[in-house]
């Protein structure tokens, strides 16, 4: 944006500007830039002019006589003295006139003629060649000025270049850093998901438990019972696509209120927070319930039609140790649910949470 602004700056100096100057330092038709012999020469016409339409009374004589003494204080000056010879003659004879006038003598037209149309003659003389001499500097003026704004809208146009060159370069760089960071976090996204259930995976858990330091929250372990057999009797494809539909199962039965987890083989995990067991309880009693309706076949069920689950929970407070003491407490709740049957689920209830070993269970 700032090259673009300089870029436009500069073409309108060196478009409008230019002309503006020309006129200024022209002098065309200007009145203040009239030279002095411009001035001494009206000065001259005018008393001329008095000469030759009123009576050559005193007072006539006395008017004239003082627009020649204007016009002679005006020629009267060394340059003009010094550069063009029909000064000096011009000025003898404009004392000359001067003096007759105030002696009273009587005035010529041969008088008027050199007294007078001498000395304009001259200064229309100084004034054309001070006019050429002004309008060849002016020139020269206008063409140094229009060069210089001529290099500087070349190094701008090349200052411009060289940022689009750099925003190009800068771009180019930017949107690869933003490609890399987005590969990396879409790795990273893939790397804390299982990639069958598309649900978080046991790293996933371990970071989620960390980011919620200091809470209270719940764990529930999922356990497929008699997963293997399933996959014995049905085929690995059949296998995956249980997994997949238990884990839209497990979610939707809990609300959306838990993060999933799948722990490997045929555990899932799930995270929520959780200050109360009687949360616990009703989750868990849900998820036996949800699937005991769901009916998926199990041919090879030892002791039912249909899939069932063995689930244990507890909960811990959200550190590194806490989380240890709550995983133990859940699998032990899980194998002890299995221990019992399957088909359950049991809450490890925890009545200090500073000291998560002391552990009643309530069972359903």
């Amino acid at each position: 944006m700032s090259f673009t602004v300089l870029l436009l700056l500069v073409t309108y100096q060196t478009r409008w500007v230019y002309p503006d100057i020309h006129a200024y330092f022209s002098q065309a038709g200007n009145l203040t830039g009239q030279q002095l012999a411009t001035r001494s020469r009206d000065y001259l016409q005018e008393s001329l002019e008095i000469l030759l339409t009123e009576p050559l009374d005193a007072a006539a004589r006395q008017r004239a006589h003082f627009q020649m003494e204007l016009a002679y204080s005006l020629f009267d000056i060394g340059l003009y003295r010094n550069e063009y010879t029909c000064t000096r003659p011009s000025l003898s004879e404009l004392d000359r006139l001067k003096a007759r006038l105030q002696a009273g003598e009587a005035i010529t037209p041969a008088d008027l003629r050199e007294g007078v149309l001498g000395p304009v003659r001259c200064l229309t003389e100084i004034e054309m060649h001070q006019l050429d001499r002004r309008s060849t500097v002016t020139a020269a003026f206008v063409e140094d000025t229009r060069r210089h704004q001529g290099q500087v809208l070349i190094g701008s146009l090349v200052i411009f270049i060289l940022g689009l060159g750099f925003w190009w370069m800068h771009e180019r760089q930017r949107r690869h850093a933003e490609r890399a960071t987005q590969e990396s976090l879409e790795w990273m996204a893939r790397a804390l998901r299982d990639p069958l259930t598309g649900v978080g995976n046991r790293s996933a858990l371990h970071e989620d438990v960390l980011a919620c330091q200091g809470q209270p929250m719940g764990l529930i372990l999922i356990d497929i019972d008699f997963f293997k057999q399933y996959n014995d009797s049905l085929g690995h494809p059949d296998g995956d696509w249980l997994l997949r539909r238990l884990a839209l199962l497990i979610d939707e039965t809990l609300s959306g209120q838990a993060r999933l987890y799948r722990m490997g083989g045929d555990e899932f995990a799930a995270l929520l927070d959780c200050d109360d067991d009687d949360v616990l309880v009703d989750h868990c009693e849900r998820l036996v319930r949800r699937l005991r309706v769901a009916g998926f076949q199990h041919p090879s069920h030892p002791g039912a039609t249909h899939v069932t689950f063995s689930v244990g929970a507890a909960r811990f407070i959200a550190d590194r140790a806490g989380f240890e003491a709550g995983y133990t407490a859940a699998d032990q709740a899980l194998y002890r649910v299995k221990a019992n049957g399957r088909d359950g689920w049991i809450v490890a209830e925890t009545k200090r949470m500073s000291d998560s070993s002391e552990l009643d269970l309530e069972n359903g």
